[in-house]
């Protein structure tokens, strides 16, 4: 063990106290590596202020210590993934890395190498084993139902969730959980796992993503060892896959993921599966897997309403006591960011940073300059998906007729519109338009265009319809 570092060669201040000298080591180069990948300003300002914390080596986690509640939560939503990355890349042995706050850790407890193989394999082995089966890929400790905010766009989906992690006897299984980017689900998901393991201490919690379900299952059979994949899985209380739509395609994958909801089903076991649509809205997955996922209870996130935005940043605020932010700021942002929760948080968080880094109040003409890329790209962004959602709505048909091979009019026509919204509403070339509905060739596309503005010409039912639509997607 060494007592202390002082200043590497690029004059970072080093790791003092009782540190393990490969971690020491470690944690320099790391540290010169991101200053100059990300510029020695953001540098300073973020990531210069961390210290090493906590390490066991044995369970693969290291915990990185920050000053404030509030640098915490800004480096594990900016930086965590280049941390990690730099650390398995460096000691492999360290698999997760944690950002907390000075406080929650009280000394430096680093278990070097050496003392890891001085543990008995037993041991290692069991601790290796209890972190996979439960854990998965490690649950957010920020993602619970506490934080999560409750209104009329998600709150089905979070009296579900809330239900299934109570561990009572289930009226549904699987949970199905679908929205867009940022609106929630992975939020819900690790609010499931922190509940249930509160409830059951003992009990196996398995999340991941689909694409991490999918890479193990790979690696498994080039190794000839799926059995111990097959035997983790299924073994766990609470299975929640992530993201299911990567699979689509995926043939070898989806028969194995398809086994494995039918064993958890059978046995009881909780299932939760996320995606960005609909089960019926899926392509590329089988219609088995699709419907043993809507034999449970389907449950969607919509796009947050203005009085849900407002919550959502009173409930973070609340958490920086000692940021001041008006209320006209905050109300402007609610109105303005309204593409999805990720980036209005994020969009807040950067409104206090820069604040605090340039000593500026923060005011209307302060967020408008700070926020000017996130707010341009707010004015009108409008998604193909969202496009289809609401003229299927409209026209009340279902949104997988977008994709059909139908052609009846009463189809056809609402494909139409839809085609011609996503040419005038987004930045999408006519080839991309035409693989959104159903792999249509872009020709399909142009005479959708051009039938839809003929007709707004002589049908003033067609051009109110339409008319509604765009002020419906513009907000």
């Amino acid at each position: 063990m060494s007592e202390g570092i002082g200043l590497n060669m690029n004059g970072l201040p080093g790791m003092t106290g009782d540190a393990d000298p490969a971690l020491a080591k470690a944690w320099e180069t790391i540290r010169s590596s991101l200053r100059r990948s990300i510029g020695g300003r953001t540098f300073d300002g973020w990531l210069k202020p961390l210290t090493l914390g906590e390490c066991d080596l044995v369970a693969g986690r290291l915990n990185l210590v920050a000053p404030s509640e509030f640098m915490a939560n800004w480096v594990s939503t900016h930086f965590v993934e280049h941390l990690t990355h730099g650390w398995r890349a460096l000691l492999p042995q360290v698999k997760d890395v944690t950002i907390v706050p000075a406080g929650s850790t009280e000394r430096v407890a680093l278990f070097s190498a050496s003392a890891a193989e001085a543990a008995s394999a037993a041991e290692a082995e069991q601790a290796e084993s209890l972190l996979a089966a439960r854990c998965g890929t490690p649950l957010e400790a920020r993602y619970t139902f506490e934080s999560f905010v409750v209104g009329k766009a998600n709150e089905v989906a979070y009296n579900a969730a809330r239900t299934l992690a109570e561990g009572g006897r289930l009226a549904f299984n699987p949970l199905f959980l679908h929205g867009g980017t940022g609106l929630g689900k992975t939020h819900l998901m690790h609010a499931i796992g922190h509940d249930y393991l509160a409830r059951h201490p003992q009990a196996k919690v398995v999340y991941m993503s689909a694409e991490k379900f999918m890479f193990e299952f790979v690696s498994a059979m080039r190794a000839k060892d799926t059995f111990s994949f097959k035997q983790r899985l299924r073994a766990a209380d609470v299975l929640m896959i992530d993201d299911v739509q990567f699979i689509a395609g995926k043939e070898s994958t989806q028969e194995e993921f398809f086994h494995t909801m039918n064993e958890l089903i059978s046995a009881g076991r909780r299932l939760v599966i996320s995606a960005d649509r609909s089960p019926q809205d899926l392509d590329g997955i089988e219609s088995r897997i699709l419907s043993r996922l809507s034999w449970g209870l389907v449950a969607d996130i919509n796009p947050a309403d203005f009085e849900l935005r407002l919550n959502i940043l009173t409930r973070k605020l609340e958490a920086m006591p000692d940021t001041q932010v008006p209320q006209d700021v905050v109300m402007f942002l609610a109105r303005r960011i309204s593409a999805n929760v990720r980036e209005l948080e994020g969009a807040l968080n950067r409104v206090v940073a820069y604040a605090a880094l340039s000593g500026k109040p923060v005011d209307i003409d302060f967020t408008q300059a700070t926020l000017a890329d996130i707010l341009r790209a707010n004015q009108r962004r409008v998604t193909i998906d969202e496009i289809q959602r609401k003229v299927s709505d409209h026209y009340r048909i279902r949104q997988a007729e977008m994709s059909s091979a139908r052609r009846a009019r009463e189809v056809a026509r609402p494909r139409q519109v839809a085609m011609y919204l996503a040419k005038q509403l987004t930045p999408r070339s006519l080839p991309e338009i035409g693989r959104r509905f159903g792999g249509r060739d872009h020709t399909t596309v142009i005479h959708a265009v051009k039938q839809i503005e003929k007709l707004r010409q002589t049908d003033a039912e067609l051009d109110a319809d339409v008319r509604l639509l765009i002020r419906q997607l513009e907000g």
